[in-house]
């Protein structure tokens, strides 16, 4: 299994750079998130990183409850007509400036996540959503989500997809 920081570094790369790269007008358009656009998913990748940074700090007694894997099996899409998600993500994304200020905060969020995660031992134990476990499979929840939603954001955009690391079985240009 590659080293997670190895991943976790361009994957947080490349979607701070689609980010970065979209006009105004294109962070409003749909993305492959129902109901989301580009600020709302943006907001949304704005807030993993965030946790990231929490839960590098947030020390857990093991062991695990959960891997890598098994993490995303409590994981429910919200339920047709269940719009309080979309609704809460759309107005806190609103408070930060646009897609220019969430893509200036991922940046530096994201880039802050990265460098705690290079000095966290992959062994040790963190706490995040109510789930303990390591920081190795916490780094590479990470990876899989930053990833994936990058296939969100290019997937009506003429934006590069994500790496092959991360999905190898991605298709590089975002089209599905």
């Amino acid at each position: 299994m590659p080293d997670p920081v190895s991943l976790l570094r361009p994957t947080y790369g490349d979607v701070s750079a689609v980010l970065s790269s979209l006009t105004v007008a294109e962070g409003w358009e749909p993305t492959g998130c129902a109901g989301w656009t580009p600020v709302d998913l943006g907001f949304h990748l704005l807030s993993d990183a965030r946790r990231a940074l929490v839960t590098l700090h947030t020390p857990a007694d093991g062991p695990a409850d959960t891997t890598a894997v098994d993490y995303w099996t409590a994981w429910r899409p919200p339920e047709p007509g269940d719009d309080e998600e979309l609704w809460s993500t759309r107005i806190a994304a609103s408070v930060h400036g646009g897609l220019t200020g969430i893509a200036g905060r991922y940046a530096e969020t994201s880039a802050a996540a990265v460098v705690a995660a290079g000095r966290s031992d992959p062994e040790a134990f963190v706490h995040t959503q109510g789930r303990v476990l390591t920081v190795a499979d916490f780094l590479s929840t990470l990876v899989v989500e930053a990833a994936v939603h990058h296939l969100d954001l290019v997937l009506r955009l003429d934006r590069p997809g994500p790496a092959a690391g991360p999905l190898p079985d991605a298709p590089p240009d975002g089209n599905r």
